[in-house]
Formats: C-alpha cells, sequence, structure tokens
C-alpha cells in the first residue's frame, strides 16, 4: 500500500510539473479565473443603471413635467430625445435609439384634476424581453409614487395614472423570443472557437503538422483547408438552432433567410479567425482549449444576451468593439424578430469584417512565421 501511494504521488508530481513548467500554461491557469472574476464582477448584473428613454408630451402641462421630471432625476432613467411626432418613435427604437418611449396625451392634466383616469402610454423595445420587462417595473414605480405625490398635494381622490404598455417586436416580452434567436450565433461561436483552435494544435501535438507541411500545399492553403470545414460546420450549427427556435418553440421568422445566413458568414470568419489565432498562440492542445473558454466567457457575457451594453462600465463598452458575438446577436435578434435588410446591418456587418480580416491575416502571418 505504501508503494502504491509512492507512486500515486510520483505521478501527481509528473503531472504538476508538466502542467506548471510552461509559462504559457501556468498564465493560461492562472489569469483566466482573474479576468473573468472581474468581467463578472463590473457586466453580470440584471440592474439597469442607464435606460435610454424618448418622451413625446402632448399635453405639456405642469403635471406632464412633474411625472417627467421623476424619470429625469431618478438616476436610473436618461432622456435621450424630446419628439414631436409619433412617427419619430418607430425610428428612434428601430435604431436603438432609445429603449422606451414615453407619451402622454394631450388632456393629461385636465383628467387628474377632474379626478379621472389619465393614461400614459409607454413603449418599450421587446427585442431584449428581460430588459425592456425591467425597464417597464421601474416606469411603474415611479408612476405610482407620482400618484401618490400628486394626490397629496391636489387633495385629488381617484383618478391616477394609468400606464399602458406596447412591447414592439415581441409583444408578450417573452424571454424565449430574445434568448433561442440569440443561441444561433451563441452556440455557434462556442463550437467553431473550440473546433478551430483545436485543429492547428492538435497537429503540432501529434506530429502530422509536420508531415503536412513537406506536402506541395502552401502555408496560405493550409490556412484555408483549416478555416473552410470549421465555417460549414458553423452554418450547419446555426441552421440546427434556426429549425429548433421555428419548428419546436414556433417563435415567427420576420426577415430573410438570405440575409441572415450572408450576414452569419460575415460572423464565422469573425469567429474562425479569432479560433485559428488561439491555436497559434497556444502550445499544446491543453493550452488551446484553456484559451478558447477563456474567450468564449467574456465573449458571450459581453453579448449583450443578458446584460444591456449600455448599463456597462464604459471601458468594457470600449473593449467590447472586437467582440464578435456582439454583433451576431444583434443580427440575429434584427433578423429574425425586426426583419431588417443588409442595408441596416452595416453598423454589425462592418465591425465583423474588420475583425475577421485582422484575425485571419494575423494568423497566416504568425503560421508562416513559425514556418520560417
Amino acid at each position: 500500500m505504501f508503494e502504491a501511494l509512492l507512486r500515486i504521488l510520483a505521478l501527481t508530481s509528473k503531472e504538476l510539473l508538466a502542467v506548471l513548467k510552461d509559462p504559457r500554461s501556468r498564465i493560461a491557469l492562472f489569469v483566466p479565473p482573474i479576468i473573468q472574476c472581474l468581467v463578472f464582477g463590473y457586466a453580470a448584473t440584471f440592474d439597469l443603471t442607464h435606460i435610454a428613454y424618448a418622451v413625446l408630451d402632448q399635453d405639456r402641462s405642469q403635471a406632464s413635467q412633474e411625472l417627467l421630471a421623476g424619470l429625469d432625476g431618478s438616476g436610473i432613467f436618461e432622456r435621450v430625445a424630446t419628439l414631436e411626432r409619433a412617427a419619430d418613435a418607430k425610428t428612434l427604437v428601430d435604431s436603438r435609439g432609445a429603449l422606451l418611449v414615453v407619451q402622454i396625451g394631450p388632456d393629461f392634466e385636465r383628467r387628474l384634476l377632474s379626478g379621472q383616469a389619465a393614461d400614459v402610454q409607454v413603449i418599450a423595445d421587446g427585442r431584449n424581453s428581460n430588459t425592456a420587462a425591467i425597464a417597464l417595473g421601474y416606469v411603474n414605480t415611479l408612476v405610482n409614487s407620482f400618484n401618490s405625490s400628486w394626490r397629496a398635494a391636489h387633495g385629488v381622490a381617484g383618478g391616477p395614472i394609468q400606464v399602458t404598455t406596447r412591447a414592439w417586436y415581441n409583444a408578450n416580452l417573452e424571454t424565449r423570443w430574445h434568448i433561442v434567436p440569440s443561441m444561433t450565433a451563441t452556440l455557434t461561436l462556442i463550437g467553431l472557437m473550440l473546433l478551430t483552435a483545436m485543429s492547428v494544435a492538435r497537429e503540432r501535438e501529434q506530429g502530422t503538422l509536420d508531415q503536412l507541411l513537406v506536402t506541395p500545399f502552401r502555408p496560405a492553403e493550409i490556412m484555408a483547408g483549416k478555416a473552410l470545414p470549421s465555417m460549414l460546420i458553423g452554418l450547419l450549427q446555426a441552421t440546427v438552432v434556426l429549425l429548433v427556435a421555428q419548428l419546436w418553440f414556433h417563435i415567427p421568422f420576420a426577415g430573410s433567410y438570405l440575409t441572415l445566413y450572408a450576414s452569419l458568414t460575415f460572423f464565422l470568419l469573425a469567429a474562425v479567425g479569432t479560433g485559428l489565432l488561439v491555436s497559434m498562440v497556444a502550445a499544446n492542445l491543453q493550452q488551446a482549449l484553456l484559451f478558447s473558454f477563456l474567450l468564449v466567457m467574456p465573449f458571450v457575457l459581453l453579448s449583450g444576451l443578458f446584460t444591456p451594453l449600455s448599463s456597462m462600465p464604459k471601458f468594457l463598452q470600449y473593449l467590447d468593439v472586437v467582440n464578435p458575438l456582439r454583433y451576431a446577436v444583434d443580427i440575429a435578434q434584427r433578423v429574425y424578430l425586426e426583419g431588417v435588410g443588409l442595408g441596416r446591418l452595416t453598423s454589425d456587418l462592418i465591425p465583423l469584417g474588420i475583425v475577421a480580416a485582422a484575425t485571419l491575416s494575423v494568423s497566416s502571418w504568425m503560421f508562416r512565421r513559425r514556418l520560417a
């Protein structure tokens, strides 16, 4: 029994030395938990601290100004526009310029003074159902506070404000309508990152990369041969998720399949480029897996899928410009729920193209440098 214990200790020591001897392995073991802890601490919150909203005040009375002052002074809502026409609300919500639009009717104060119920319509962007529901809850809380203070100040019994809510693109604010279409990009990214990052690392670790290099293939052809199969698998994964969303969950698809797949091609290029870059940096298969998980978790957390980007610290928003999943989630939601075309997706497609070009170029350069 004592000899068995010694053998176990020797094996344990050997495994620890194998992992900790390489400086990159040590970094991959200890740095990712620190980074992910910081990211979770800053970004993983369902509390909204920056809700952009617009106002359409058709009454322009003292009562309406008092109600809006409560929103503006809450520290949560930030007025980004004061609208003159009801038609302007659609443009603002479509462009994600505002999460909410508060519309006050022309007889708001008169109805309050006469003891009648005064309606306030709140239009919410339902593409992110969780965020919209939380924001509407904040509005109702502030409206209830206004009701109490109005009654106390004017001695009016009854006739509180009635908030009428309406969510665009997701009328019932179903979380599934927000989450499942976004999984088209999220699950594809996770699979692609792991598959692509392990491809070159596995070849290098098994010694088959040297055999591949003595073939007539050029380095660029080898890189393309690594990227294209991953992209095809990624398209297949996205198609499976799309079928589940429509055939199982019956989530209506408002856009064009051509637009969705053309946009996903940009995303797949960026994801494959990131995976190949990880594979070039990693010295072995174990490091490739660790580095992939290091990137996947922040990518998902900072994609806007669970927490709106506007509620994150500014420095995270600046770092997030290189996150391909951020743009892919926005594309999936807008094409699936809103039905937009390619012309209105340039703000997502251009950054994806830049990320793809940068990662693929750097990966090719590192691959050729290793061969030199």
